[in-house]
């Protein structure tokens, strides 16, 4: 569903419309859990998803419709997800490195090599690793993303382009270290 139908649907539930709300819901929650899994771990991104769509319902009077409702939404993630590891600073951390999984599928023949990108995507510097996956794995422009990340455009370009400099000299260090076959990261 386009931008231009997400706010619409929004701009509805808004005006009590709970059948819109429903489908802003439905049309958006994967994009939304697929970031929070990302910075967070798979034991809370359902519960930090479900707090998004509830800071989200409870702001909805507040919405602007000309920002668009997905980067409206994915910001409210973001700051759920900050909130949530601000918090939990004094527990340990689950590592997420299994759990990104789950983010995106892939092929049978590409596990391997899946497998440590996902694990090498966790490591990245948090900024970093939000602006790859908001541009990369959930197909934000680059222009969505700097709203969500509240920077701008030219920051989230160079974010992206460092990530996948980060990542590519990672793979190809490991594939020369394993002669010629990328092992999962340790």
């Amino acid at each position: 569903m386009d931008d231009a139908a997400l706010t619409a649907l929004a701009l509805r539930a808004r005006c009590g419309d709970r059948q819109a709300a429903t489908h802003l819901v439905r049309h958006t929650y994967q994009q939304v859990w697929r970031m929070l899994i990302v910075l967070s771990d798979r034991q809370v991104a359902e519960d930090l998803t479900q707090e998004t769509y509830a800071r989200a319902f409870r702001s909805l009077p507040g919405f602007r419709a000309e920002s668009g409702v997905r980067a409206w939404l994915l910001s409210i993630a973001r700051r759920v997800a900050a909130d949530h590891l601000r918090s939990a600073r004094t527990r340990p951390r689950v590592d997420s490195a299994t759990t990104v999984d789950d983010a995106a599928p892939v092929a049978a023949g590409d596990v391997s090599e899946s497998v440590a990108l996902r694990i090498l995507v966790d490591r990245l510097d948090a900024d970093r690793r939000l602006a790859f996956v908001l541009t990369q794995v959930i197909g934000l422009s680059y222009q969505q993303a700097a709203e969500v990340c509240e920077c701008p455009i030219g920051t989230i370009r160079s974010r992206v382009a460092r990530a996948r400099g980060d990542l590519a000299s990672e793979l190809t260090d490991r594939r020369e270290s394993s002669g010629g076959h990328a092992n999962t990261p340790t």
